[in-house]
């Protein structure tokens, strides 16, 4: 088996398709491979690498060039520890070297247009949108620029879960929320890869076909299975459902949608300075 056919299995549990040409493949190789990092060591991250992954991030595409999105750096020990206690299952809030918070950011342009002297008339759906997207692409490349660098990372949302105790603990404003929290450090372990739906499930060529989903999550769940079972205590609201002999990625994510997660997230929003027209 090739180097492609290898990560082609490990991330989807299926035979490859033709490859990319070798030195094509090198240069993918980090991405098809990534995983998340829950384990890291005590090793400080060095402040002018720190900046460099920041400025890695503020590279990304931002739509309109409107950069609607700030990341909140958090060293400080109490904070974390704080916020650690929102998560008993995420330890690594506070023993990651470094936490940061991605937050979607509508202020930032609400005081440009006061300083230009404009009103700003854009407090929709499509501008809370917009903030979060751009808040998830600048999460996104950072993490590709922190592992290219052989860092961990670590997305988080439990932040979401304790939304208004997080905007009072960073000082967010109105118009500033937390989409994110990323886990950072230099791995003290190798994570695993997660396994991924089959392409057949999620990329369309043309127009959306979703014809044969029942049989592709069926495939999807059985490979994902014979990697990983998923143990008791990681079976969605065992309470309500009870603990299945064989409980699959299908199962387990029908479990989690099924109960409301953050049904107030919009009355925060609203709250919070958003009009979302």
């Amino acid at each position: 088996m090739t180097a492609y056919e290898e990560l082609w299995r490990a991330r989807f549990g299926t035979d490859a398709p033709d490859g990319p040409a070798d030195e094509d493949l090198q240069r993918l190789t980090g991405f098809l491979s990534r995983r998340s990092c829950r384990a890291f060591k005590s090793d400080p991250i060095d402040e002018p690498l720190l900046a460099s992954l920041l400025a890695c991030a503020q590279s990304a595409p931002s739509k309109s060039d409107l950069q609607q999105y700030s990341i909140v750096v958090i060293d400080d020990a109490a904070i974390r520890a704080a916020m650690q206690e929102w998560s008993s299952f995420d330890p690594w809030i506070a023993e990651a070297p470094l936490f940061l918070v991605f937050c979607g950011d509508l202020r930032r342009q609400r005081r440009i247009a006061a300083l230009r002297g404009y009103e700003h008339r854009n407090d929709n759906m499509d501008a809370f949108m917009n903030t979060a997207v751009d808040a998830g692409i600048a999460l996104a490349t950072f993490v590709a620029a922190a592992e290219a660098v052989g860092l961990g990372c670590c997305p988080i949302s439990v932040v979401r879960n304790h939304i208004e105790e997080a905007c009072a603990l960073l000082g967010l404003p109105d118009g500033v929320y937390p989409v994110a929290g990323l886990a950072l450090g230099w791995p003290a372990r190798q994570g695993y890869v997660s396994m991924r739906l089959p392409p057949a499930a999620v990329i369309h060529r043309n127009r959306y076909d979703d014809d044969g989903f029942e049989a592709t999550i069926d495939g999807y769940d059985r490979a994902r299975h014979a990697v990983y079972a998923i143990p008791p205590e990681k079976q969605r609201h065992r309470d309500k459902y009870g603990t299945a002999d064989i409980c699959t990625w299908s199962e387990n994510a029908a479990r989690q949608e099924s109960l409301p997660e953050r049904d107030g997230f919009r009355a925060f929003l609203l709250k919070h300075g958003f009009a979302l027209d």
